[in-house]
């Protein structure tokens, strides 16, 4: 049996592969910080027919060690299709098994977006029509492409969307890639008639150093981009740097931070009532949003989420309150599962690439009716 984790995404420490049947493994911690969380690793020389077990021995001091419980590892034998497999939480350790069909087999957190998709997602994008509007850099100088979709017009509002500032949230490239796909349909009324009002500024993927290296949380100098949103330097954070910079220059009308939630099985947002700017007007805007996605039939509830902040207690590092208190607008923080949407589960599946996905298009179908009431 062979175990590794030398590519895209990858995260495993092998401790102990004697045993096919308990092969005991640990997570790596992000460079330069504490976090832990995300894993993806394959593994070679499987014996079909039989079970093979995985132990990830130091689940138990991971970020959200709450979040182990209900939860169910990811597997996949091609890279392209994955699916639940047992799992249980004990002793501070994680325990998973897989009936082997195959050779070879691929396990993972969650379902990941890999960097050479993310490449094709933005050359297909640009090669349809939308504009890069600027390339910013990571610390290890990957590129952060901003593209517009939508003719710049005076008057027309400022949408923007940005994803992964997380990097282990691969959920949140999945939303970007289902939203960019029917942005892009010609022949959609819905798309019509949103991009006949708005412009929309798209970042699909805010942290591609940590995404690259397996992270669950930080970029390459261990900061969490959702806590850099008051103090983002070319030092530590030209990410976050980058996308501030082009905000004060074009506005922001409506602003949406994708993100994964490792502990709560529903797809919720959470909103900017702390901020000290927050206002009837906003809170009606959040609600609409939410009720929206609701009666449109999507993946969304209400009932389960953050708690909410007293008004004038919000953090204002986090990107949707910073942005939201910065510009007076509708600015929210989409939460979806790392394990299932418990409103309605699919348990060979869980929470998944493609449901990402299709809560993009549902998405786009509210900020088409909410365009003409932002401001």
């Amino acid at each position: 049996m062979k175990i590794s984790a030398d590519f895209d995404s990858g995260n495993i420490q092998v401790i102990d592969a004697g045993n096919p049947q308990q092969v005991l493994l640990a997570i790596r911690p992000d460079l330069n910080s504490g976090h832990f969380q995300w894993f993806h690793f394959r593994v070679q020389g499987l014996q079909p027919g039989q079970s093979h077990g995985f132990v990830l021995t130091n689940a138990g001091q991971s970020a959200y060690n709450h979040a182990w419980d209900g939860y169910q590892a990811v597997a996949s034998y091609d890279q392209q299709n994955w699916f639940r497999v047992p799992t249980r939480f004990e002793d501070g350790q994680l325990h998973f098994h897989l009936q082997a069909e195959q050779e070879q087999a691929w396990f993972a957190y969650f379902e990941p977006y890999p960097r050479l998709r993310h490449e094709h997602l933005v050359a297909t994008a640009l090669a349809q029509g939308a504009e890069l509007v600027a390339c910013g850099r990571s610390l290890e100088g990957r590129d952060i492409p901003l593209l517009r979709i939508g003719a710049a017009a005076p008057g027309s509002r400022k949408l923007w969307i940005i994803a992964q500032q997380h990097p282990g949230e691969h959920m949140a490239e999945w939303f970007m890639e289902g939203l960019i796909e029917r942005l892009q349909d010609p022949q959609d009324t819905e798309v019509v008639q949103l991009l006949a009002q708005a412009e929309l500024y798209l970042v699909p993927n805010m942290n591609p150093d940590g995404a690259w290296r397996g992270h669950l949380r930080t970029n390459y100098a261990g900061q969490d981009l959702n806590r850099a949103w008051q103090s983002a330097s070319t030092e530590c954070s030209p990410e976050v740097l980058f996308v501030q910079q082009h905000m004060r220059r074009i506005g922001v009308d409506l602003f949406l931070d994708i993100h994964g939630d490792e502990e709560i099985p529903h797809v919720f947002a959470a909103g900017c009532e702390g901020n000290p700017g927050y206002t009837p007007r906003l809170a009606a805007l959040e609600d609409e949003f939410r009720t929206r996605l609701i009666d449109n039939g999507a993946e969304f509830q209400k009932r389960y989420g953050y708690p909410r902040d007293e008004q004038g207690q919000a953090n204002l590092t986090l990107a949707c309150n910073a942005v939201g208190q910065a510009f007076d607008c509708l600015s929210l923080t989409l939460e979806m599962p790392f394990k299932d949407h418990d409103d309605n589960p699919q348990p060979s599946t869980g929470w998944n690439g493609a449901r990402s996905a299709k809560l993009a298009r549902d998405v786009i179908r509210v900020m088409a009716q909410m365009v003409g009431k932002l401001r």
